[in-house]
């Protein structure tokens, strides 16, 4: 046995060896830990800079999609030392080409993934669905079927005319796939306007009855909640159903995969999982073979057991069919069965031969059956997502499809810090302003609209219907209210709260379009009954309602856009027939301009609407003659939703550059030899006013509005002109060229700075 020597180190007892190296670590540790670290340093780059290095390409994924086609945003890079700002350019978002693959015989399948989502939930659901697809798509690739990544697409902000009457158009012939994420909601969304839209386009005798045909096939799954509808006869999952089977009409009953529903609080994620299988193998059957496969239309079965995809001429088509199929199976069994047999044969029907058969001739047509009437629902029912959004952003739900909200600038009026660009240019004091609409409702999803997705859209009313006295009376309690709250701000002058407490003004704006309200008239004369002016603000897409409306204050009509698809990409209006709706609009203005004020309201949007349409604008002012043009700079709210829907900062105009459209503007105007000029400005709200000739006396404007005028001549129910409530002479602080902030207050610049008072002789140009 070999002899080791031991020693005592660090209170232990080690080997002679192990002790001397661990007085070596201790002594040296530092520099044998940097010398380790360089030396790894140095193997790793030698091995980076010998392997081959793989350029990797990164899509971001756009969600939600820009509005009415496909987008591609432009870099941020700058160009002339300033940003430009997004536009929208049209067509699916491209990919590398791909002829060579077309040439080669390739196919490539593309999938586009529709979802809606109001609170959210649907879209975070649809975007790891979509990921989850990607991956098991490339598995089914193969050398003959390619699959390219697949495309998520918000339906509130897609144009419906681009997917959904005819496919669209991919390189290399690319063929598509629909899947359909949806859910179902008790309250009125964009699903509604979608499945109207659907509707519309199988019936419009303009188009085919299967325009989607060229599709590969399309699938739906529905998100619902059984705790409110139970089953499916009560409303479980009805807007899936319901798009499940207009699609089945617009393709040709290409339902590749049946209808999916899930429950969202119980197994919509498992039941979203096993529809993802089934739509997967669809898919690899359609790489493998071409087709669909049994049980659809073109794989040799052409007829669906499904009665939901049978238009009224198949239905009666099918009746006779089953009849015939009756007939056949009757001789049939006489052929069978001997004589004797009848008698026992005939003892087992029910049908009593010495009577004729009773057929119930009812049945053949969806045109002779009794339809149930429709449902009538609230537009804004409580406690629901968009009761909920709308409150959480300031409104007063007034009723079931009313709000009311004050604006910064009422808060503002209050404090002495200044009234919005209406004091500048028509006297109306902001504090004493309230603003309220009666319809929550739009027929627009304008990319600039600050309430994407929060309120209510479509083309017809078929809400309930709240009386007009009770709107009345809620609004105004809901702006007191909010009046009322504002006593404990620090700044509030307390004249101002008095006078606030007494409203004089009422702009019938905010979210929603006034005029869709079917009592619009009853409305606004209780408003002039209490000496309230009335400034109402339409959208230019309800000619009928326009038409019947009776003499308010002050008539606004939004002028988006001066040709057809500038209107089309920054309105997203619902209408098929915009464009004539907005013209009709024109012309109903033309007539009223010697019985009422009209404005035309301009809202410029940087990259969308400025640029070279001066002489177009020019054509509709000509069009219309309007008695006043508003041109304003649209307001960035800053929100992810306007984001997604195209709009940044940087499609925000400086007050120079609305300055130079107004100067365009006016100069074309002069070319058509009509009389208007630049009459006011508020560059503090970025908003110039063009105004006619007509409030021009001895070298004066007169924009502004003799209020107790206009309710004497209301209430003398004589025929009077704009011209007869003509106010005093437009401030000199007002004018073009002097700003436009009243004297009387104090302007509070932002970001920390210093309080500014603004005078008449200060006159400069200021933009926040």
């Amino acid at each position: 046995m070999a002899h080791e020597t031991w020693v005592f180190r660090s209170r232990s007892w080690l080997p002679f060896e192990i002790a001397d190296i661990v007085a070596v670590w201790h002594e040296y540790r530092i520099p044998i830990l940097l010398s380790t670290f360089t030396l790894l340093m140095i193997f790793r780059t030698v091995l980076h800079l010998r392997s081959p290095r793989e350029r990797i390409f990164y899509t971001p994924q756009i969600s939600p999609p820009l509005p009415t086609e496909k987008v591609r945003l432009l870099d941020d890079k700058r160009v002339n030392g300033e940003k430009n700002p997004r536009r929208i350019v049209g067509g699916l978002k491209k990919r590398k080409s791909s002829e060579d693959a077309a040439q080669s015989g390739v196919r490539k399948i593309q999938v586009l993934v529709f979802f809606s989502s109001l609170t959210g939930a649907t879209e975070k659901t649809a975007t790891a669905f979509t990921e989850d697809l990607a991956k098991s798509t490339k598995n089914l690739e193969d050398s003959a079927t390619t699959f390219p990544e697949p495309q998520l697409l918000d339906l509130s902000y897609i144009d419906y005319d681009d997917y959904f009457i005819t496919p669209p158009k991919g390189e290399g012939g690319t063929q598509f796939f629909y899947l359909l994420l949806l859910p179902t909601y008790n309250i009125d969304t964009v699903l509604d306007n979608f499945l109207e839209h659907l509707q519309e386009t199988h019936n419009d005798f303009r188009i085919d009855t299967a325009p989607l045909s060229r599709l590969l096939g399309y699938s739906v799954f529905g998100f619902g909640d059984r705790e409110g509808w139970p089953t499916e006869e009560e409303g479980f999952c009805s807007q899936a159903r319901d798009v499940d089977k207009w699609m089945a009409k617009l393709t040709g009953r290409k339902r590749a995969f049946p209808l999916g529903m899930g429950d969202s609080k119980m197994n919509a994620a498992e039941r979203l999982r096993e529809w993802m299988e089934g739509v997967g193998d669809v898919l690899g059957h359609i790489a493998r073979t071409g087709g669909l496969g049994e049980g659809v239309v073109g794989s040799g079965d052409a007829v669906e057991s499904d009665l939901e995809d049978l238009d009224e001429e198949d239905e009666v088509l099918f009746d006779e069919q089953k009849i015939a199929q009756g007939k056949t199976k009757l001789q049939k069994n006489d052929v069978l069965n001997d004589l004797e047999d009848i008698g026992s044969t005939l003892n087992k029907s029910s049908v009593d031969p010495s009577e004729p058969l009773e057929v119930d001739f009812t049945s053949y047509s969806k045109k002779t059956r009794p339809t149930p009437p429709p449902t009538v629902k609230e537009m804004v029912p409580k406690n629901s997502p968009t009761y909920n959004a709308l409150t959480k952003q300031g409104y007063s739900i007034v009723g079931s499809h009313s709000g009311v909200k004050i604006c910064r600038w009422t808060k503002s009026a209050l404090r002495g810090r200044g009234s919005c660009y209406k004091f500048s240019f028509y006297g109306i004091a902001s504090h004493q302003c309230m603003e309220t609409t009666p319809s929550l409702s739009c027929s627009n999803k304008c990319v600039f609209c600050w309430r994407h997705g929060t309120n209510p859209v479509g083309t017809t009313w078929r809400w309930v219907v709240d009386p007009p006295d009770l709107i009345f009376a809620g609004v105004k309690t809901g702006h007191y209210q909010k009046i009322k709250m504002m006593r404990g701000v620090p700044g509030v002058r307390a004249e101002r709260f008095a006078e606030a407490m007494r409203i004089r003004h009422c702009a019938l704006s905010l979210v929603g379009e006034p005029i869709f309200y079917p009592h619009i008239n009853e409305f606004t004369a209780m408003l002039h009954a209490e000496h309230i002016s009335s400034f109402l603000v339409c959208n230019a897409q309800h000619p009928d309602q326009l038409a019947t409306l009776k003499p308010v204050t002050q008539l606004y009509v939004s002028i988006d856009a001066s040709n057809k698809e500038s209107l089309r990409k920054i309105d997203r209006p619902l209408h098929r027939d915009f464009w004539e709706r907005f013209n009709r609009c024109l012309d109903i203005l033309r007539e009223r301009r010697f019985e009422q004020r009209t404005v035309f309201r301009l809202t410029l949007v940087k990259g969308f609407n400025i640029e070279d349409e001066a002489e177009g604008y020019a054509a509709l002012v000509e069009k219309g003659l309007p008695c006043f043009v508003e041109v304003k700079g649209v307001t960035y709210c800053g929100t992810s939703s306007s984001a997604g829907a195209g709009l940044t900062m940087q499609n925000v105009p400086f007050y120079e550059e609305v300055c130079a459209f107004v100067l365009a503007l006016n100069t074309a105007l002069a070319k058509r030899g009509l009389e208007y000029g630049i009459a006011a400005e508020h560059a503090h709200s970025c908003c110039i006013l063009i105004a006619s000739q007509r409030f021009r006396k001895e070298g004066k404007w007169h924009t502004r509005i003799d209020y107790e005028r206009f309710f004497e001549c209301l209430e003398s129910r004589q025929p009077f002109r704009p011209e007869d409530y003509m106010g005093p002479e437009t401030p000199e602080w007002a004018t073009w060229g002097n700003g436009g902030f009243d004297p009387r207050d104090e302007r509070v610049f932002r970001k920390g700075k210093n309080k500014v008072a603004l005078t008449e002789s200060q006159g400069e140009v200021m933009g926040e």
